[in-house]
């Protein structure tokens, strides 16, 4: 008996929203697509306030307090007031691909949140390779943004796209491969069937692979110290130099969408998703995917950005060979651990995280004070 299987089989009783629930193929559809649509929504001008307040509080300065009681109502401001910009296009622009690079951008975004369980069963599709579409789905954004360098006709736009293309080829690897872990432990590819086998948060049990998890995705969605697409010091604004108006929104939305995604996946397959006890399995999940947004927003605050040699050494040096080791020690305590003893499993492997990560950064250089070609 493997690890997966002691675990699922000692499974609790869940509360299990039915797959038609509120009942029939249209009206689950139709309820999980607008739930989707508000919360994507609700969390991103959620996700703004906290980072605007928590980075002013780290940094000892105010943030914004004017607009709205605390300045909750800030967002919605800002909102108003990009919508009421004028859309200007470059006259050397690809007008078309100009137009439809928020577009792509955006899409993927949002779709990611389909699989994502919010309780047991209480999702818009339980793919039994759900994980699988989350990999594929958010790499297409990506598209989006190289379309918005190469039709803006700018340089500096083009070099952003470039960046963000180089860092998404890059950090896909380790994350994928951090993803492999919790598949192997869980046994499946389901998000709603990995929050079911977390009795013990997988954080605890792939504190590696949570990681790599955590790094890779601030990278591939461009948060500091990976900002380098958007590095304003060097490239202006990167690839939206030439947006304004409601395309410049859109991509500032498909910013902080992505990040509440990352967040909502880190929290599914590491956290333990919907489950907690005394508090609604609705109100762990959103709880949990704050908790993970305030983490890159303390990371933005604390840590300087890095250069673009430093971000692909990162990746290919560091992460990549942790993940490979990680995926192997996975692999041997999956087919030999006693399923007996979970516990006994968790202080190993931090302690082995631990000596991995010290003894791996002892001869791993980021190229400080020169450029690595």
């Amino acid at each position: 008996m493997t690890i997966a299987d002691a675990v699922i089989n000692s499974l609790p009783m869940q509360a299990t929203v039915t797959p038609d629930w509120p009942g029939g193929y249209w009206w689950h559809w139709l309820f999980f697509t607008v739930l989707l649509i508000v919360f994507v929504l609700c969390m991103v001008m959620g996700a703004i306030y906290i980072e605007r307040r928590g980075m002013a509080r780290m940094q000892s300065r105010l943030g914004p307090n004017r607009t709205g009681p605390f300045g909750l109502l800030q967002a919605v401001a800002d909102a108003i007031k990009v919508l009421l910009k004028e859309n200007i296009v470059p006259d050397k622009a690809d007008k078309l691909v100009h137009w439809l690079a928020p577009v792509i951008a955006f899409a993927p975004a949002m779709m990611i949140f389909a699989v994502v369980p919010f309780q047991d069963g209480a999702l818009l599709a339980d793919l039994n390779i759900g994980i699988l579409y989350v990999v594929a789905i958010s790499s297409v954004s990506t598209v989006g943004v190289f379309m918005a360098g190469w039709g803006s006709s700018n340089k500096y736009s083009l070099l952003g796209a470039m960046r963000n293309v180089a860092a998404v080829v890059s950090y896909e690897m380790p994350l994928v491969l951090a993803i492999v872990g919790v598949v192997m432990v869980a046994g499946s590819l389901s998000l709603n069937q990995i929050v079911l086998a977390q009795d013990i948060p997988f954080f605890l049990v792939q504190p590696l692979g949570f990681l790599i998890f955590f790094i890779a995705g601030c990278a591939e969605i461009n948060r500091s110290p990976f900002d380098l697409m958007e590095a304003d010091s060097e490239l202006v604004a990167g690839f939206h130099t030439e947006y304004s108006g409601m395309k410049f929104a859109m991509f500032y939305l498909v910013e902080y969408a992505e990040a509440i995604a990352i967040s909502a996946i880190i929290a599914t397959i590491f956290l333990g998703g919907w489950r907690g006890p005394f508090l609604p399995d609705w109100l762990w999940f959103i709880v949990k995917v704050f908790v993970v947004f305030f983490l890159m927003v303390w990371t933005r605050t604390t840590l300087p950005r890095v250069r673009i040699d430093q971000l692909m050494a990162l990746a290919w040096k560091f992460l990549f060979p942790l993940a490979l080791i990680n995926l192997f020690i996975t692999a041997v305590q999956v087919m030999f651990w006693p399923p007996a003893l979970p516990w006994l499993m968790v202080v190993v492997n931090i302690v082995i995280m631990v000596i991995l990560v010290v003894s791996w950064s002892k001869f791993f250089k980021l190229g400080w004070g020169r450029l690595e070609v």
